[in-house]
């Protein structure tokens, strides 16, 4: 017999290898205007369902979720939650979202090939490949306005001397590094020694940047490492936390890169970017768009893949009720 405190029906996705937990049902109804509002709604008296949904045993350290709710500038609204915290935008998160809107019939090819959608960083613009029998086969992200806060930030690091960080908003804000220029590899063997050193420098740049004005209240610059290769063409490691990397390219780190590299002048000749991640898997990037003020509107091409459609459930005799991580 099943006592059950709660039930959560969610579908799972992967975007580049990165998981996005979609939460159909179970989550109470949530009070505010736009997206944002519900969101810190979600934050004050729910909290104890970010853990419980996406931490271990039924998650794990990089699981992300999303939340979708009601938009009245938008087609759809969502806002995303990971383990350790709320996410303003999320690009693979969104990808994902898009292949569970399909799979769940709530877009086909009869009903367009785009949507809107709210996030609390403000609305995107999905694009729908669709494929010849009718199958979502891509989707192409219009990502809010990127720009560079801080260019060639100087963080003195134990072990590496000066380490130079551009600190650019993709949606969320991120320190870019070259990681060849630190002698870096960035492949499947070396994640724990990337993890190491890119939790450590987060902490460097965090501390660098205390104060200004123009990172008050936001998450913390996650490090993006970057290999570039070809013209146009780089791989990318993002740290979030020292048990806690991105396995996807990262869809707004890709933007803040496209940005990074417009301002310099230094796009490839068609005007695209490729950014891979560690497992040989792309997003491509280009700008679709300036703004009058200087940001940079990037579009980011990817695909997510289904990998479950289940019930979530905590029992009342759970003993670990809210979960757990082990870094």
């Amino acid at each position: 017999m099943l006592n059950l405190a709660s039930s959560f029906d969610v579908i799972d996705s992967h975007t580049a290898g990165h998981p996005t937990r979609v939460i159909l049902s179970g989550v109470p109804k949530l009070d505010g205007a736009s997206v944002l509002e519900k969101r810190e709604d979600f934050r004050a008296r729910f909290d104890y369902l970010r853990p419980l949904l996406l931490h271990e045993p039924r998650g794990h350290a990089a699981m992300v979720g999303l939340v979708p709710v009601a938009s009245t500038v938008a087609d759809y609204g969502a806002f995303f939650i990971s383990s350790y915290v709320y996410l303003d935008m999320c690009g693979h998160g969104t990808i994902g979202y898009a292949r569970t809107l399909a799979a769940t019939g709530q877009i086909a090819p009869q009903l367009g090939d785009s949507f809107t959608l709210e996030t609390p960083a403000g609305v995107v613009t999905v694009g729908l490949v669709w494929g010849a029998n009718g199958d979502l086969a891509g989707v192409r992200l219009r990502n809010v306005p990127s720009y560079v806060g801080i260019a060639d930030l100087a963080v003195d690091f134990e072990g590496f001397g000066t380490v130079k960080a551009d600190i650019v908003y993709g949606g969320m804000w991120y320190a870019l590094v070259d990681a060849t220029a630190m002698g870096l590899e960035l492949v499947p063997e070396r994640v724990s020694e990337l993890l190491r050193i890119g939790s450590a420098l987060k902490q460097a740049i965090k501390a660098a940047i205390a104060g200004r004005p123009e990172f008050a209240g936001a998450v913390a610059p996650s490090v993006l490492f970057y290999a570039d290769g070809a013209p146009g063409e780089a791989v990318h490691f993002l740290v979030l936390e020292s048990n806690k990397f991105d396995r996807s390219p990262c869809g707004t780190g890709t933007a803040a890169r496209v940005a990074q590299l417009a301002v310099r002048g230094r796009l490839g000749a068609d005007g695209t970017y490729r950014a891979r991640n560690i497992l040989g898997v792309d997003f491509l990037a280009r700008v679709a768009e300036r703004t009058p003020e200087g940001a940079i509107v990037a579009e980011i091409e990817g695909m997510a893949h289904l990998t479950a459609h289940s019930t979530i459930v905590l029992e009342t005799s759970d003993p670990i009720a809210q979960g757990f991580l082990c870094r």
